[in-house]
């Protein structure tokens, strides 16, 4: 199943084999409910990075990258990016400005419900989107790409 020379211990393995999902789900509900509850885009977006970021310490980067790639990561990170901002330009044309959540004008809702936000949760799940890729981007790259200082610092010794 899994290749015992990357990544942890096959303990560690089989527990984020099992939570590994639930973080996940957890990170999308916080995202989903946010405007009812405490949470929102930035705080799901974190902890969905964070059950990537578990797979990669558990696992090693074999398995991230059959998951969810750096060019993948980068994708999500775009397609948040324009979500959040055709959100926002959409408000102008239906809502009359910037940002104006035009689906809560239109059809408003019961107070304290899920479709109660309008646009807000569309705006949350774009931010979730561009925090989880980035974050997760953030720990990729500085957990595989390797500075090596030694041939740098012998390098600078031979000029001098």
């Amino acid at each position: 199943m899994t290749n015992n020379k990357s990544g942890l211990s096959e303990i560690v393995k089989s527990v984020c084999c099992w939570i590994e999902g639930f973080i996940f789900l957890f990170g999308c509900y916080i995202v989903l409910f946010g405007h009812l509850t405490p949470g929102g885009g930035f705080a799901g977006g974190v902890i969905m990075a964070a059950s990537f970021i578990l797979i990669m310490l558990s696992f090693g980067k074999e398995r991230v990258d059959l998951l969810f790639p750096w060019t993948r990561s980068t994708l999500v990170e775009s397609f948040g990016a324009l979500l959040f901002i055709g959100v926002a330009w959409l408000g102008i044309y239906y809502g009359g400005g910037f940002f104006a959540n035009f689906l809560h004008q239109k059809f408003g809702g019961t107070p304290f419900t899920f479709l109660s936000g309008g646009t807000i949760p569309i705006s949350n799940v774009a931010i979730a989107l561009k925090v989880m890729a980035g974050l997760f981007l953030v720990f990729y790259v500085l957990s595989t790409h390797k500075v090596i200082l030694d041939e740098d610092i012998s390098k600078t010794e031979k000029d001098k």
